[in-house]
């Protein structure tokens, strides 16, 4: 629950690189550890239930937000639940889904943060304000609009891939409730983060 008030608080390059690389090196680590060792049904629950939970958080928490900096701190925290369904399946397509989920996520990440100082310069902090946007500045309008469907997972962008391939991998290992749940609450995280452009 700190995420939001860092994301709001620290300067846009430590925000960045707080969203992305610890999330890259727990990932890492986990599926070095996942290839290495197989474990046991007991701790696939655990994976499950906690990317579950992150889903859930995620989507209905990003719901609420009226600040940019801090929908992104919740979509964030809906993205690790995603990328946790491909390391909770155990298996080598859940480790490909992962990696493919984590790369594409720093990309929209990368881009998401790089445009945010241009908007704080436009004085733009609240999704309300993004507005005018498309009339100060329709090329930044348009790129941060683009960013935030691929997050959202919009079909024909990265975003809609990452997604795609991790509730593949899930469904393909057997977790047919995880997969669904995935589905729904990427809906709702569509709605929410669809409200940016």
């Amino acid at each position: 629950m700190w995420a939001p008030d860092i994301y709001e608080g620290s300067p846009t390059p430590v925000t960045a690189f707080l969203s992305i690389a610890p999330k890259i090196s727990i990932s890492a680590n986990m599926s070095r550890v996942s290839i290495v060792a197989s474990y046991g049904g007991t701790l696939q629950q655990i994976f499950f239930f906690c990317s579950i939970a992150s889903m859930i958080l995620g989507a209905l928490a990003a719901m609420a937000q009226t600040k940019v900096k801090r929908h992104l701190a919740h979509s964030s925290i809906g993205h690790v639940g995603y990328i946790r369904t491909g390391f909770s399946c155990g298996t080598i397509e859940g480790i490909q889904s992962l990696l493919i989920g984590i790369f594409i996520y720093a990309s929209m990440t990368i881009d998401a943060f790089a445009i945010v100082p241009a908007l704080r310069q436009t004085r733009v902090k609240y999704i309300a304000d993004l507005g005018a946007l498309a009339k100060t500045n329709p090329i930044l309008a348009m790129t941060f609009s683009i960013t935030m469907f691929s997050y959202a997972g919009i079909p024909p962008l990265a975003g809609f891939c990452s997604k795609f391939y991790l509730f593949f991998a899930t469904l393909g290992c057997g977790a047919y409730f995880l997969a669904p749940v995935g589905v729904v609450t990427s809906v709702i995280g569509r709605w929410a983060t669809g409200r940016l452009p």
